[in-house]
């Protein structure tokens, strides 16, 4: 089966599946689980932070970030389309009690001028911002350049204001920009990024920042029901993918460009390939705002034992990973050619 739905379906690799069934375990709890520790520094020391604590998952980074540096009632800045807004079910309402002021960002860049226009003081009638939340690359298949980070970061440095960075594919960043991780968590006291989204482990992410963010970020993940045990068996596969698999996600790219040149060439099919800044390819299919037709198609697809979601929005996504080879995306355009005909 060849899917295509997101890099969240990648599986673990051999290598991997070996590293966790000999990984040598503690109680994470104690602080004692040694592959935990070993993981948590390799994500500081590769972003550029002083410390690193393990979570569940992105949404759960995301939202622990929120809750370690917002007081309740506080208002929390960030693009419109963004994870935390969109794909977060409201957590942030429910978790840290905060109140979320978005800014249009359909390219995934937030002008740093719209954020001045919102950055409020307490007052009578006004909540105060407590943080500034930028995201790269975005959940969109966009990468936001270090000097628009910037320009928000000094914002935020003149307010007094910490920035939390949603980096889940931090990596596809650096590898899009030619830059390293660490150039781009620099730009942000808080990232949080996933380690299985296109890396092939199968659980977890990680929150760094500063060392007094993340030891209160501890204390707040065990509020959160985020404290494990003997957590060092899915440690194990995120160090190779950390160590490994940052090292290739531009192929993937490289296969996500080609992809989106070739769907261009099927008739019918509006897709900007100069849009296509990392894996994930986003287009419009007109005749599939149509329900039944949207079926049609996902059922061509599905019959050639290919996996893709339903258009949302009126854009279907496509995206590579690192189970997604030349063969796989030959197949995936022969397929494409059969769906989409008008």
């Amino acid at each position: 089966m060849i899917d295509i739905r997101s890099d969240t379906v990648t599986k673990p690799t051999e290598a991997m599946r070996k590293a966790m069934a000999s990984a040598e375990v503690g109680d994470d709890v104690y602080g004692d689980d040694p592959t935990i520790n070993e993981l948590e520094a390799l994500g500081a020391e590769m972003l550029g932070k002083e410390g690193a604590v393990f979570v569940p998952s992105g949404t759960f980074g995301n939202q622990l970030a929120l809750f370690t540096w917002c007081k309740r009632g506080t208002e929390v800045i960030l693009g419109e389309e963004c994870h935390i807004i969109q794909h977060e079910a409201g957590a942030a309402s429910v978790i840290a009690g905060v109140q979320i002021r978005p800014v249009a960002a359909p390219d995934g860049t937030i002008p740093a001028e719209a954020v001045r226009q919102r950055l409020r003081k307490a007052e009578l009638h006004t909540p105060a911002t407590s943080l500034i939340c930028l995201e790269n690359a975005h959940s969109l298949g966009r990468v936001v350049s270090l000097e628009a980070m910037d320009e928000v970061r000094k914002l935020a440095d003149k307010w007094g204001l910490p920035v939390h960075l949603d980096g889940a594919r931090i990596f596809n960043a650096a590898a899009a920009l030619g830059v390293k991780a660490g150039d781009i968590a620099a730009r942000a006291d808080s990232v949080m990024f996933c380690l299985s989204k296109g890396l092939c482990a199968p659980v977890g992410s990680l929150l760094a920042g500063p060392k007094d963010f993340t030891e209160e970020a501890r204390m707040k993940r065990k509020i959160m029901g985020g404290a494990m045990r003997q957590a060092g068996i899915l440690a194990a596969a995120g160090i190779i993918a950390l160590k490994e698999h940052t090292r290739r996600l531009g192929e993937d790219h490289e296969r996500a460009k080609r992809l989106a040149r070739s769907l261009a060439d099927i008739p019918g099919i509006a897709v900007n390939p100069q849009e296509t800044d990392i894996n994930m390819v986003f287009f419009s299919f007109p005749p599939a705002q149509n329900a039944q037709t949207a079926a049609r198609i996902m059922e061509v697809f599905a019959q050639k034992q290919i996996l893709i979601n339903a258009p949302e929005m009126g854009l279907f996504r496509f995206v590579t990973h690192y189970w997604i080879g030349e063969a796989e995306l030959e197949a995936i355009l022969a397929a494409s050619r059969e769906a989409f005909r008008k």
